[in-house]
């Protein structure tokens, strides 16, 4: 069974993080919202250094990393 998440590392008044959440409510994509700086654990955890960042897990595992708002990587990255 697979157990793939899809979070998005953003701050409050970040342009491009609010442009990838565009991009992904566009393309009808779930996904959880982490601010890195009001949940700095996850970000350690995930080794966020900048924000956004998404990144693509399967069971805990990092499948893809996408630093910026880069849409062809997020789409190759995203389609199951």
């Amino acid at each position: 069974m697979t157990r793939r998440r899809i979070i998005k590392f953003e701050k409050d008044d970040c342009a491009p993080c609010n442009m990838v959440s565009e991009y992904l409510d566009l393309k009808g994509i779930e996904y959880e919202k982490v601010n890195a700086f009001d949940q700095p654990e996850i970000a350690m955890k995930y080794k966020v250094r900048s924000v956004p960042t998404v990144i693509v897990t399967d069971q805990d595992e990092v499948l893809h990393r996408i630093i910026g708002f880069k849409p062809d990587e997020l789409l190759k990255a995203l389609v199951v």
